[in-house]
């Protein structure tokens, strides 16, 4: 009965330390999402360029002209790394994330609970996805945000130090038959790794404290975000 009594302390103790984690979690989540880093970028500064912020519901991505006369992403990532090979398009959107997530969980229908567990406590590499888009419309997923070519300069250099390079100093591309979850997309290997305090909008976020935009302190989903950036229907 000692014995019993001993495991039960031990699992009681087990379920409150993971419920106060859990919990703990849940309020910083949210405390720290609401305050903001570079609240006053969107009234200072040169509007020379449009990037983006568009989220899925749960995964938020950067969106940048595919070229300018700052960077062209088409000679870094290219059109030739998809399967449509679809030179026409306009914006390139980057989202850092788990390797085993995006290759294996293409629908959250397919999540299993190894890849899950893998991608929360820091056991997985990652990986950088890419997805060429046409044209950009601003809507309840996605923010335009004009900045300066200064500004610009410093989000691609967060984005091009996010990837791994082979030897020859170029990205390496992911091959397989999830190469892409469309015709218009490709993975490569990416640098870091991910956990429930390294999400894919964490990444996303430091993207925009990089360029110093607005952006919150930390965010582990995409609502911190989008908290900094609201609909513009919502203000008026």
């Amino acid at each position: 009965m000692q014995v019993f009594h001993h495991i039960k302390r031990a699992f009681l103790y087990i379920l409150g330390t993971i419920s106060a984690f859990i919990l703990l979690y849940i309020f910083f989540t949210y405390l720290l999402f609401y305050l903001p880093v570079n609240k006053n970028a969107g009234i200072k500064g040169e509007k020379e360029i449009s990037i983006y912020v568009m989220t899925n519901g749960v995964h938020t991505d950067i969106v940048v002209p595919v070229r300018n006369e700052i960077m062209d992403w088409s000679r870094m990532t290219k059109f030739e790394h998809t399967a449509s090979k679809d030179t026409t398009f306009n914006y390139a959107a980057f989202g850092w994330g788990d390797k085993g997530f995006y290759l294996q969980t293409p629908e959250w229908s397919d999540l299993k609970f190894s890849v899950a567990f893998s991608a929360m406590f820091h056991l997985g590499s990652t990986a950088m996805h890419v997805d060429f888009i046409h044209a950009m419309h601003e809507n309840k997923n996605c923010r335009e945000i004009r900045i300066s070519k200064v500004e610009y300069e410093k989000l691609v250099n967060y984005i091009k130090e996010s990837f791994q390079y082979n030897e020859d100093g170029e990205i390496i591309q992911i091959p397989g038959i999830h190469a892409g979850y469309g015709p218009d997309d490709a993975f490569y290997e990416a640098k870091g790794a991910y956990d429930v305090f390294h999400t894919c909008n964490t990444w996303a976020n430091s993207a925009l404290k990089s360029c110093d935009q607005k952006a919150c302190w930390w965010t582990p989903t995409d609502r911190g975000i989008f908290y900094q950036y609201p609909d513009k229907e919502t203000m008026k």
